[in-house]
Parts: structure tokens; sequence; C-alpha cells
């Protein structure tokens, strides 16, 4: 099998593009699982892509129930190096509108329930998250959505809750008075394991709702974001599309050396069970021992 070099995180239709051509499906086998589902492969713009659908095909997992690091490590083993994740998000400030589209750069976690690296059990390792969204792609995101004629937004911070439910006021008006600008369910992790699996990450994020704050707009419920969902769709593509068209397959960056300097075990004290599992991520950082294929 050829690498993939880009890979998609989002909704079941997103790999339902007109543009999308060469389509295959492929199971893979992860140390830490089962994915969401099986990865879809295709060729859009001359460029073979992976679509992963976060939460199953026909949504069957919550945002806590997802296997993030089988997700991630999947994409891993299929050579991806830079990830799109499109995400809904609710708006928690006016300025940002439903439809509207935002580039995080950062995160803050309210999640308790998730497991959040590929490390532990045997081996440690810390990696820099200062900058959890990588700059390099996102300028790419931007590029494509100009050409796209899609206007969006730089900047600011996901709040990542737990859910399933939605916020209550009283969270929501917390997080608006802690300058927070957008929330959702799922980005944090996936731009965690992706940082230690040394791959570039940036979120698309999609308005479609004020959260429950605003007192003179209906608070979301899931007809509202169904219908959204299926309005940001559309927009959704056509920035995959153009931005795919402009990526670079090889393009190196400082997000696919993550680990260099972030491993803390000494290397004789990795167990070989340790080894084998986390060989795909640091193989190349630990001596006396070639990368398992």
């Amino acid at each position: 099998m050829n690498y993939i070099p880009i890979g998609i995180l989002g909704g079941s239709g997103l790999y339902k593009m007109k543009e999308l051509t060469d389509i295959e499906e492929i199971k893979i086998e992860t140390p830490f699982g089962a994915p969401s589902d099986n990865y879809i492969l295709g060729t859009l713009g001359k460029k073979r892509v992976a679509f992963m659908p976060r939460h199953g095909r026909g949504h069957r997992y919550l945002p806590s129930e997802i296997n993030y690091r089988a997700n991630i490590y999947g994409f891993k083993k299929l050579g991806v190096r830079q990830i799109l994740s499109i995400s809904a998000v609710g708006s928690l400030k006016l300025e940002h509108k439903p439809m509207d589209v935002i580039l995080p750069d950062q995160f803050l976690d309210r999640t308790r329930l998730r497991l959040s690296t590929f490390f532990g059990d045997g081996i440690a390792a810390h990696i820099a998250f200062g900058d959890p969204v990588c700059a390099g792609l996102a300028d790419f995101v931007r590029r494509g959505a100009e050409n796209a004629s899609v206007p969006v937004k730089s900047g600011g911070t996901y709040v990542c809750m737990e859910g399933p439910a939605f916020s209550t006021r009283a969270e929501s008006n917390l997080y608006r008075s802690w300058g927070m600008d957008i929330i959702g369910m799922t980005n944090l992790q996936e731009a965690k394991l992706a940082r230690e699996a040394e791959i570039c990450y940036v979120t698309i994020a999609m308005v479609t709702d004020y959260d429950c704050w605003h007192e003179e707009v209906e608070a979301v419920n899931v007809e509202m974001l169904l219908e959204y969902l299926n309005r940001n769709n559309e927009t959704a593509q056509k920035i995959l599309k153009e931005t795919v068209k402009i990526l670079p397959e090889d393009r190196d960056c400082a997000c696919q050396h993550a680990l260099a300097t972030a491993i803390i075990t000494q290397p004789d004290a990795v167990s070989s069970v340790a080894r084998e599992r986390l060989d795909l991520l640091i193989g190349r950082y630990l001596p006396g021992r070639e990368t398992v294929e």
C-alpha cells in the first residue's frame, strides 16, 4: 500500500465529494483497539487522502466514546503527515455567527473521561504543546479557503467540553468571561495525539449556534445542529478541495519532530512490550531496534 500523505477527520458526509475518485475502503488494526470506522481512501486534486468519520458512519459514538488514539494511530500507519479536522462548534462570542468558519490556535481542556496520550505503561514522554495547532498547515487552509471564496477567521480558543449534553447557561457564561471563542467536544484529544504522532494538525471549526448564553436566540438543540451541519458540509468540502490542491505532500515541519526532545525514559529502561506497542511512533528515536513494518 502506498503512503497517504493527507488525512481528513470529520462527519461521514465529507468523503461523498463528487471530485473524489479511486475510492477504496481499508480496515486498520492498532495496538489501541479499533478506530471509529474503516478509513476511506481516495484521490482529491491528484493527491491521495484518507478520511475518517470520527463518530463512525451513522454517528454511532458519543464524543467520550471515540477511540481517539486508534483514529490517530491509524492515520500514522497510513503514512499521514498532515490532518485537516472539520468540526462543528458553538459560538461564545457575538461576532462568531452561525455558518462562520474559524481556525482556532488554542485549546482549553474541560474533559475528564478521555485518554489523551499514547504514552504511559512503561515509557514516558512530554510533548511541547504551547502552540497546539500547526501554524503552517493553518496558513494553507486560509489560502485554500480564500481560493474557494470562503471567508475564515484566524485565531481564538476552542473549549473542549466533555458532553454529551450541551453547556448549562452558567458554564457558557463562565467560558465567555474567560474570553473563550468557540466550544466543541472532540478536537483537543485529536490535537494532542496528532502532536505525539508527529503529524501536523489543524481544526477547521464550523459555527452552528450561539451555545446557550445568547438569551435572544433559541438554545442549541439537535434539530438546529443538524440543519447547520448540512449547510456547513458544502462549505467544508469547498475548503478541503482547494486546500488539498495547494498543500505539499512532503512538507516538513517542527510538528513532525515533536518527539525528538520529548521522550524522557532512558532507552535501556523501555520494555520490549512498550517498544513493540509504540515502535511506529518512537522507533527512530530508540537505538538498537529497527522500526517494525
